[in-house]
This record gives C-alpha cells, sequence and structure tokens, in this order.
C-alpha cells in the first residue's frame, strides 16, 4: 500500500493511493505540472491512474484539473452535486466526468471506493473510502463536524488523512475577521484539533493503524499543535497509531511503510 499526500491546506490539496491494481488521485488542487511530477518521483504517470475522485469544487481541490484533463483525458469522479460545479468551472471537464452516488461502490482498477457525505460550506463535498485486496485508505478534509456519514465512511480503514485544521484558541483569538472566524467554526466550515483527535481515536478503535493530519491553518495552527492535540486524544483512550502531518507542499510520502492489518 502506497500513500502520498502531494499537498494539503489552502494552497492545495492532492493525494495519492495505490494498492493491488488500484491507482488514483485524490482532488488535484495543484498545478498539473506539480502532479506529474509528484506522480513521475513514485514512478507512475497520470495515464497510469485509474481516475481522479474530486471532493468538492473549491479551487484549492480542482486548480490543476482543466491541464490534466486537457493534456491526459482522465477520468474524473465526482457525485452529482459537484459533477455540476466542475462542469462550469473547469473547461473541458464534463466529457471525462463519471457522476457517482454517495454511499454506492463502484468499481476503480482492482479495488472500489465509495464516497460519503461531508458538511462544507459548498452545496455538495464528499470525502472517500478506497478498499484494495491488500489494504484500505480513507480522506476526509474540510468539514466542519463529523457526522455518521462520515464515521461509517471511515470506519474500519487501515489508514486515513483527516482534516486538523485549526487550534480553536489560535482561531478565536487571532486576527481572522469575526465573520471567517464565524465560518470556520461552523459546522459546515473546518475540523478543529479537538474534534479530529475524537475523530481519530475513533479510527483507531476500529483499525487504523496510521493517521495522516491535513488541511492545517498556517495561521490558526501548527503542526506541533495538531500532534499533541491528536497524540493526546489517542493516549487518553489507550489507543495508538503511527501519527504524520502533512506540510501544505509535499510529497509526505509513506510508501511501503504502511501496512494493512492483519
Amino acid at each position: 500500500m502506497r500513500i502520498s499526500v502531494f499537498a494539503s491546506g489552502s494552497s492545495g490539496n492532492c493525494a495519492f493511493f495505490a494498492c493491488d491494481g488500484m491507482s488514483v488521485l485524490i482532488d488535484a488542487g495543484i498545478s498539473a505540472r506539480r502532479i506529474c511530477s509528484f506522480l513521475a518521483a513514485e514512478g507512475l504517470s497520470v495515464s497510469g491512474l485509474d481516475g481522479i475522485l474530486i471532493t468538492h469544487e473549491h479551487t484549492d481541490h480542482i486548480a490543476g484539473l482543466a491541464t490534466l484533463v486537457r493534456r491526459h483525458a482522465t477520468r474524473i469522479y465526482a457525485p452529482g452535486g459537484v459533477a455540476a460545479g466542475l462542469a462550469a468551472a473547469v473547461p473541458g471537464a464534463a466529457a471525462y466526468i463519471e457522476v457517482i452516488r454517495p454511499g454506492e461502490p463502484f468499481a476503480l482498477g482492482a479495488g472500489t471506493a465509495v464516497a460519503f457525505r461531508t458538511l462544507h460550506d459548498t452545496p455538495e463535498s464528499v470525502g472517500y473510502r478506497l478498499d484494495a485486496p491488500g489494504g484500505s485508505f480513507g480522506a476526509c478534509t474540510d468539514l466542519g463536524c463529523v457526522t455518521d456519514d462520515v464515521l461509517d465512511g471511515l470506519c474500519g480503514v487501515d489508514a486515513a488523512l483527516i482534516e486538523a485544521n485549526h487550534d480553536e484558541a489560535m482561531l478565536r483569538y487571532g486576527p481572522y475577521p469575526p465573520a471567517l472566524k464565524r465560518r470556520i467554526l461552523s459546522p459546515r466550515g473546518h475540523l478543529s484539533n479537538e474534534d479530529c483527535g475524537k475523530l481519530a481515536s475513533a479510527l483507531a478503535e476500529s483499525g487504523a493503524g496510521t493517521i495522516v493530519l491535513g488541511h492545517l491553518s498556517r495561521e490558526n495552527n501548527t503542526p506541533e499543535r495538531a500532534f499533541s492535540a491528536v497524540e493526546s486524544a489517542l493516549r487518553e483512550r489507550g489507543l495508538s497509531a503511527e501519527l504524520y502531518v502533512a506540510p501544505p507542499l509535499g510529497p509526505l510520502s509513506l510508501g511501503e511503510g504502511v501496512r494493512c492489518s492483519a
């Protein structure tokens, strides 16, 4: 099982998962040039992907998509609301979009993928769970709260990328204007370190051995604060997992070191 986080944050998001005949990107929020360069470092190319899964149509998740589609005719997977946003925002994308339904698994390479609904300040947004013969991975950032859909979608994965966007005190007493603070703290905003710790604990309890913390705010969080909050939450519950913090622009490559549970 190979997992690389090519970028994670407000300036761009893109993650890569490969395992036993399944090879996908989740989001394409950095330049196509960077995506191709990161894939080349993995010994891969865009043409070798089974597809690109899009969580929502914010620019930091789709910035490189137009160029990737134009140059590589890559299949794009997204639920209906996201697909409509992509068709309007990304020239030429409509011809390559496969519309999926949240909660319904679909084949992707030798494995399966399923989207699950998340709450964020877009008409529709989702996270993804990927299951290959040799392991499973979940990705879920850009959400204001952890719902039953999120827990059901992620629990049981071997590894996960989840959001640790902000330290709540840093955000509340920081320089952001009140309206932006309210947006981030809302149920359709972004996940705090504390709530990320609760989600990480639920995942570890259900078998996740590797957890990557992503989408950290540069202004309202630090890698040290995020790591410490989640590590403490796990320790308080007598749980453990390999913890990583994804940088804004990676890659953070976990490679063959990520092993599926027995």
